[in-house]
C-alpha cells in the first residue's frame, strides 16, 4: 500500500475557488475513463491511503511533532540559529515569529487534497462494476470513510473551525460548526465499524484498516469531543454506552493484545528485540518507507528527524533537528517504571557524549526515544544503509496512531465493569515485578495515559479534552534552558493558550484566497 499512486486529484489550495484537474496524469487515467473495474477501485483506494500518508507526515509540519510541542512534554527546541516557528507553536504566540502566518499552509492543502481523493472515490462507487461482490465494495467504502474521518479528526482538533466537504466541490465554502464535522466523522466510523470484516486483525493484510481500528478511533473521538466541547454524546450519533461497547468489542474480538515488554514497541528502545511494525498491539499505524526523494516520491516519514538529537548521532540514536523533551517528563516516571527508559533518551543517564550544545536551542538533556532516527553501529543513518540518498526525508518508522493499551485505558475511563482489570494490565506490563495495584480512578487513569503514551502525539489532546483551564495550567511554565550554550528564560503563558482555546492559526493564504470567507481563530 506504500508505493502506488493515483494521480487523479484536485490541486485546490482550499481557497475552494480555484481548482484544476491534472489533465495529463502519468497513467493517462482520467475522471471519465477511470473508476470502472475493481482494479480501478483498488488503485483509487491506494490513492486515498497515499493521501493520508502525505497529509499526516510526509510533508508539511508533522502533526505528531507539533502535538508534542504543544504539550507539556516537549519544547520547540531546534537549532540555536533557526527561525522561531516551533517556538510560535510551543508558546501559542504569533509574536514569536510574526512572518509565519502560513506555518501550517502545506498541511492544510495536503489534508484537503487527501479529503478530495476520498470524496471522489466515494462518489464513484456506484459506477464501478463490483461483479456482485458487495463485501468488497463495503470494505473499500469503509476504508475510505475511515481515512476521511481520520483526516477530519486531525484537522478539526488542530483548527477547530474548518470547511466541511463530503463531495468534490469548487465552491468557496465557509467554515462549518465543529459539531457538523464531528457528525460526519462519527457517521463514517460507525459505517466502517459495521461493514468491515469481523475477523481477527491478523487475517487482514498488513497496513490495511480494520473494523477494530474504526471502533478504537470512535472511542478516541467520543472522548475528545465530549471532553473539549462539554457534550454528553458524539454529535448525536454515538452515546457513551455505544462508545464503550465498541471498545469492549475490540477487547473481546479483535485478537489484539499487549506485547510482553513495553520497550519492544519502539525500534530505538529495543533494536534487536523490536516487535516489528505489525505486532499484535498495533491497531492502526500510518505506514512509511525509505524511498523518498526530491522528484515527487514522498513515502518517507519526514517528521521523525525533528525528534533526533541536534546534529549528533550515538548508536543506535541518529541525528536530527532537536525538538527537546521536558525534564519534567523524565521525573514523572518512577525509577522502576520500565517505560521511562523506553520513552526518553537521557543524555547524562546514558553517558552520551553530546557535544552540540552551541547548536541546540532549549537544551534539556532529554530527547524522544520512541520516535528517534537511527544509525547502525558504524554511525551510518539507516535510510542510507537501506539505499536511500536522503537520510532526512527517508526516515521510515511507522507512526503508531492507535495501540491496544489505549483501548484498555479508554474502556476503563468510560466505566467498563472490567475497568480495574484493564487498568492493571497496562500497569503490570510497565512495572513487572514491582507492580502494585492502585484504584482505577479518573485521575489515576489520566496519569497512566500520560506515562503510557508520552511522546506519541497523544498527551496534548488528552490535556485539552479535560478543559482549557486544565491544559493551560499543565502546559504553562517559566524555566531556564540552555540555548546555544547560553542560559535563557523560556516562558509559556497560560493566558495565550486560553486565548487561542488551544487551537492553531488558520493559514493566512487560505483566508486571503477565500476572499475572507474563512475567519481566523481567536488569539491569532
Amino acid at each position: 500500500m506504500k508505493n502506488t499512486y493515483l494521480y487523479i486529484f484536485c490541486l485546490s489550495l482550499l481557497s475552494l475557488g480555484s481548482c484544476e484537474l491534472e489533465t495529463e496524469p502519468l497513467t493517462q487515467q482520467t475522471d471519465s475513463n477511470f473508476y470502472k473495474t475493481t482494479g480501478d477501485a483498488y488503485t483509487a483506494l491506494v490513492g486515498c491511503y497515499d493521501g493520508l500518508q502525505v497529509a499526516t507526515g510526509a510533508s508539511g509540519l508533522g502533526v505528531p511533532v507539533i502535538s508534542e510541542v504543544m504539550s507539556d512534554d516537549c519544547f520547540g527546541g531546534t537549532g540555536a540559529s533557526d527561525g522561531y516557528n516551533y517556538a510560535l507553536i510551543d508558546e501559542f504566540d504569533k509574536s514569536r515569529s510574526p512572518a509565519d502566518v502560513d506555518l501550517l499552509d502545506l498541511n492544510w492543502k495536503n489534508y484537503y487534497k487527501a479529503i478530495y481523493r476520498c470524496n471522489v472515490f466515494l462518489t464513484k462507487m456506484d459506477q464501478i462494476d463490483w461483479k456482485g461482490d458487495t463485501a468488497l465494495r463495503n470494505t473499500y467504502e469503509s476504508e475510505t470513510k475511515f481515512i476521511r474521518a481520520y483526516l477530519y479528526f486531525e484537522m478539526v482538533r488542530l483548527w477547530g473551525n474548518i470547511p466541511l466537504l463530503t463531495a468534490p466541490s469548487i465552491e468557496n465554502m465557509p467554515q462549518a460548526a465543529p459539531e457538523e464535522v464531528y457528525k460526519v466523522i462519527a457517521e463514517d466510523l460507525v459505517f466502517a465499524s459495521e461493514n468491515l470484516p469481523t475477523a481477527a486483525y491478523n487475517s487482514v493484510p498488513g497496513g490495511r484498516i480494520t473494523k477494530w481500528a474504526a471502533k478504537s478511533l470512535l472511542g478516541r473521538v467520543y472522548l475528545y469531543y465530549t471532553g473539549y466541547y462539554g457534550k454528553t454524546d458524539l454529535a448525536g450519533v454515538v452515546t457513551k454506552t455505544q462508545a464503550l461497547g465498541h471498545l469492549e468489542d475490540v477487547i473481546s474480538g479483535s485478537g489484539h493484545g499487549l506485547v510482553d515488554n513495553f520497550s519492544t514497541l519502539w525500534p530505538a528502545a529495543s533494536v534487536a528485540q523490536y516487535a516489528g511494525e505489525s505486532n499484535k498491539e498495533i491497531i492502526f499505524s500510518v505506514k512509511y518507507t525509505y524511498t523518498s526523494d526530491y522528484n515527487g516520491n514522498t513515502d518517507g516519514n519526514h517528521w521523525l528527524v525533528m525528534f533526533g538529537m541536534r546534529e549528533f548521532s550515538s548508536y543506535p540514536y541518529g541525528r536530527g533537528w532537536g525538538v527537546t523533551v521536558n525534564s519534567k517528563l523524565w521525573n514523572a516516571f518512577s525509577a522502576n517504571d520500565t517505560r521511562r527508559g523506553a520513552t526518553v533518551i537521557g543524555i547524562a543517564e546514558e553517558n552520551i557524549a553530546f557535544d552540540k550544545l552551541n547548536s541546540q536551542r532549549e537544551y534539556t538533556g532529554y530527547y524522544n526515544k520512541k520516535y528517534s532516527p537511527m544509525v547502525d553501529q558504524s554511525g551510518k543513518d539507516l535510510p542510507l544503509v537501506l539505499g536511500s540518498a536522503f537520510w532526512d526525508i527517508s526516515q521510515f518508522q511507522d507512526y503508531v496512531a492507535l495501540r491496544y493499551a489505549d483501548v484498555l485505558l479508554m474502556a476503563a475511563e468510560l466505566g467498563s465493569g472490567s475497568a480495574q482489570s484493564y487498568f492493571d494490565q497496562v500497569r503490570q506490563r510497565a512495572y513487572k515485578s514491582n507492580f502494585t495495584s492502585i484504584p482505577a480512578t479518573q485521575d489515576n487513569i489520566m496519569n497512566e495515559r500520560h506515562l503510557e503514551f508520552a511522546l506519541e502525539g497523544v498527551r496534548y489532546w488528552d490535556l485539552l479534552r479535560q478543559g482549557i483551564g486544565v491544559a493551560s495550567s499543565k502546559i504553562a511554565e517559566s524555566t531556564t534552558l540552555l540555548s546555544g550554550g547560553v542560559s535563557t528564560t523560556k516562558t509559556i503563558s497560560a493566558a495565550k493558550i486560553q486565548e487561542t482555546k488551544g487551537l492553531q492559526q488558520i493559514p493566512n493564504t487560505q483566508i486571503t484566497l477565500s476572499g475572507n470567507v474563512l475567519k481566523q481563530n481567536a488569539g491569532w
